[in-house]
């Protein structure tokens, strides 16, 4: 796992309990697999298709630093695959990892394409 990016937690991205919201570190990690499938593939025409299970498994708060990381796990036809880990910079505990995401390189019309890109 290769830890690309880091974040740090302002109050504009806090929920109710004063803790990073969820759906806004799933927007970062979708951002930055898409920029690293993009990387990968040569390409800026890729989707997200699928996320497996998101285990949420400490919260993080206002000043924290969180490191984003993913790991190439295998290439498809059309598509290409990771695991991701975010944890906290400073105590390195794991705030959330998800096991699969998916993205697909696409043509104009938004159908997958082959991207001919292997391991």
């Amino acid at each position: 796992m290769k830890f690309y990016s880091r974040k740090l937690i302002k109050p504009g991205q806090l929920n109710a309990r004063n803790t990073l919201f969820g759906g806004v570190l799933l927007q970062w990690i979708d951002e930055e697999a898409g920029i690293y499938a993009m990387r990968k593939l040569d390409t800026k025409s890729v989707v997200t298709k699928y996320l497996s299970e998101i285990n949420f498994m400490n919260s993080a708060k206002q000043g924290d630093v969180i490191e984003i990381g993913l790991a190439l796990t295998k290439f498809g036809r059309t598509s290409i695959t990771f695991s991701c880990e975010v944890r906290n910079l400073f105590t390195k505990q794991t705030i959330i990892t998800i096991d699969t995401i998916v993205f697909v390189k696409v043509d104009e019309a938004g159908r997958p394409v082959p991207h001919h890109v292997s391991l």
